[in-house]
């Protein structure tokens, strides 16, 4: 592919931008060369400033569960944007996205809308320690909760595609209140909570994790977690910022039947426009103010705005069985892949729940970070590029999960297949020279 304007762009961007981009993992550190620059959107499509066509299934990192410009979201958008942007008022878009919300999410019976998935779990975990009156927190190894600075310890994501250790200019003081253990392990979460689960606020984990590639919960994980977070008097936090209606309607929590103490979330809940929420029982959201005196606020949250496209895009997900048709496709997609890779002697394994997915050059399972770590870094590197070549775009980190949309059909997921037999191809023949 011709991308010249793109390369122009990048200089261009090098020159003002930090890094040239503003989320480092847009940056194709782990691909190699540069980002592409995108033009428009549509559909399961990306088109770039040089006129090139790629299948997205970054799909804006999650939010894009229609595809790009659905057109309900764009007229109920234009809609909200005709009355204006923003109102630092009431609206009532608010209160029919939460209800919505609540709908899928029954033990939301308070949402509390911010701007970004940060913003959310940062405020959950607030909450749960001034609720708890305890301050340490646990998290799991590889799952990434935003760039808030207690959650920045293994966070997998774009840290771990940087090849950082964690984050400079995390107090350590602040870090120590942050215990790591490893994901789909309830044992170490179990030990830790009995030598010190008295100053523990809260365990937050991804119910599915999304940022070291996707990573399903083993069988009893998340139940474990439920059972020993009500033992030791700590609240549960799920953060669905990735998983929320994108594992389920219902979110992972609805498809795994645990009932967590506090969710967050984010991305499709905005369909593509900046957007947080947490919610819980009113007997914890009720401590937030104005109800309560834990105090958190933001001059853009609720805009009415993402609050419409929002609204758009649950409602057209709710339609017939546009959900459950897209994660067979991915579905397909993922099982095309493996088959291809094992039918030229690649270690390759997939995971899949719901509508996100992921893929690793490893023989598998992956059930930890410890683990993803261990695929062949080089292979993906190989795949990706061959890969977006041919037209079609995954994320760009080999920890970083993919998604489908519902506009994405047969036609693209056998373009998908054709292509990566070309591109394993390439694969083998570089592991052979070497």
């Amino acid at each position: 592919m011709n991308r010249s304007r793109s390369g122009q762009c990048w200089r261009e961007a090098l020159d003002i931008l930090v890094g040239g981009v503003d989320s480092p993992v847009r940056a194709f550190r782990a691909a190699g060369g540069h980002p592409f620059f995108v033009r428009r959107g549509f559909g399961p499509f990306l088109e770039d400033v040089d006129g090139n066509t790629y299948i997205d299934f970054v799909l804006s990192w999650g939010p894009l569960a229609l595809g790009h410009a659905h057109p309900r979201v764009v007229e109920a958008t234009r809609a909200a944007i005709e009355n204006g942007l923003s109102f630092g008022c009431p609206c009532e878009a608010e209160t029919r996205l939460a209800r919505k919300i609540r709908e899928h999410f029954p033990f939301a019976e308070r949402v509390r809308f911010v701007s970004s998935g940060t913003e959310a779990v940062m405020s959950a975990i607030r909450l749960a320690r001034a609720v708890t009156g305890r301050n340490e927190i646990v998290k799991m190894d590889g799952c990434y909760h935003g760039h808030a600075d207690s959650l920045l310890v293994s966070a997998g994501s774009g840290v771990a595609t940087l090849a950082l250790q964690d984050s400079p200019g995390v107090p350590a003081d602040l870090a120590r209140l942050t215990h790591v253990v490893p994901y789909n392990d309830a044992d170490a979460v179990a030990r830790l909570l009995e030598r010190q689960g008295s100053r523990v606020a809260c365990v937050i984990v991804e119910p599915v994790a999304g940022n070291m590639g996707c990573v399903p919960p083993v069988p009893g994980y998340l139940e474990a977690l439920r059972d020993l977070a009500t033992a030791h008097g700590v609240l549960l936090i799920f953060d669905e910022v990735m998983t929320g209606f994108r594992v389920a309607l219902d979110g992972a929590s609805g498809h795994y039947g645990v009932t967590p103490d506090l969710v967050t979330l984010g991305k499709v809940i905005g369909g593509g426009m900046p957007v947080g929420a947490y919610a819980g029982p009113a007997a914890l959201m009720d401590h937030v103010a104005p109800a309560g005196p834990v105090y958190q606020a933001g001059t853009l949250s609720g805009n009415p705005v993402a609050m419409a496209a929002g609204l758009a895009t649950l409602t057209e997900l709710e339609r017939g069985d546009v959900f459950q048709v897209a994660a067979r496709r991915l579905a397909e997609l993922l099982h095309g892949l493996q088959f291809r890779a094992e039918a030229v002697g690649i270690p390759f394994s997939v995971a899949a729940s719901g509508t996100m997915g992921g893929f690793f050059f490893h023989p598998g399972p992956v059930r930890n970070m410890a683990e993803a770590r261990q695929a062949d870094a080089a292979a993906w590197k190989i795949f990706f590029n061959a890969m977006l070549d041919a037209g079609v775009y995954f994320a760009p980190s080999p920890y970083e999960a993919c998604f489908i949309s519902t506009t994405h059909g047969q036609a693209e997921i056998e373009r998908v297949l054709h292509a990566a037999e070309q591109a394993f191809d390439r694969v083998k023949k570089s592991q052979k020279s070497t």
